[in-house]
């Protein structure tokens, strides 16, 4: 499933497409996703100008001049895709449709957004702009781990005392928006913290110092266009590229690559999930 590094990477792809631009006719292919589409869905689209397209977690959402936003999440193999702005903006020429093309936006510059789920885990909503936030899919969820929200204080205080492993906190989404196996591995590894320590037994300097390099790790990789591992592109159809970088994720057996560890990457299996990590290097 793409996680934040990935959805921004979308949702700036699309901003170029969308923002200011009127929805001159939404097209529903199917009456549901994940969940049932919203009623009239089309209609209430159709006609609207995106006024701004915004990131919460891993969804996108587009607030319309209706009052109304439109919240997406590409699920685990939904893409979004740009063709066809007479700017320039994109070299693509507008594709045949494709059997899992469910949504369409053809937009009045042009452009035309292509959402395309094959394994329909993706999902769509409309919502009032100004209570969003209540919505039952965002309530719940903390700070942005690139807003000031998120701080070395606020870390330190939420992992206090838990007796969960510190790897299953930072993916908690009630503690830190966003955050996926991927780029906890990787945080981890950088901490030299093994991803089964007990979160509340890890002192707070180092809890505090997860803060920064979170943050460098989410800001390296969406400057990468996100990790492409399965079904996720970039809006251009394009891959990512971050998973070069990769320093354990997906490199079990393989040599640790800090310089002097003579250890292989090991796997272990936490909450159904692998987590791969240096058994030399993390404590």
């Amino acid at each position: 499933m793409p996680e934040l590094p990935e959805v921004e990477t979308v949702r700036r792809g699309l901003a170029p497409a969308m923002e200011g631009a009127v929805i001159a006719r939404a097209e529903v292919n199917r009456p549901d996703l994940r969940w049932p589409f919203p009623p009239r869905m089309a209609d209430r689209l159709s006609g609207q100008r995106v006024e701004r397209l915004r990131r919460r977690s891993k969804y996108i959402l587009a607030d319309l001049t209706s009052g109304e936003s439109l919240l997406i999440h590409l699920g685990m193999s939904g893409r979004m895709t740009v063709s066809g702005d007479p700017l320039g903006q994109f070299v693509h020429e507008h594709p045949m449709p494709e059997k899992h093309d469910h949504v369409v936006f053809h937009m009045s510059n042009g452009a035309r957004i292509t959402f395309n789920d094959p394994r329909r885990f993706g999902a769509m909503d409309l919502l009032p702009t100004a209570t969003a936030e209540a919505h039952k899919l965002l309530a719940s969820i903390g700070p942005e781990p690139l807003g000031n929200a998120f701080s070395e204080a606020y870390l330190v205080e939420m992992l206090k005392g838990r007796n969960t492993p510190i790897k299953s906190a930072l993916l908690d989404q009630r503690i830190v928006a966003g955050l996926g196996n991927i780029y906890v591995c990787e945080a981890l590894y950088r901490a030299r913290i093994a991803p089964s320590r007990k979160a509340g037994r890890i002192a707070a300097i180092r809890v505090a110092g997860l803060v920064p390099i979170i943050r460098d790790v989410l800001t390296e990789a969406i400057e990468a266009g996100g990790s492409s591992l399965k079904d996720y592109r970039r809006t251009d159809g394009e891959l990512g590229y971050f998973q070069h970088s990769f320093d354990v994720y997906g490199r079990e057996s393989e040599p640790c690559r800090t310089p002097g560890c003579t250890a292989h990457i090991a796997r272990i299996v936490q909450s159904g999930r692998s987590s791969f990590y240096c058994p030399q290097c993390q404590r």
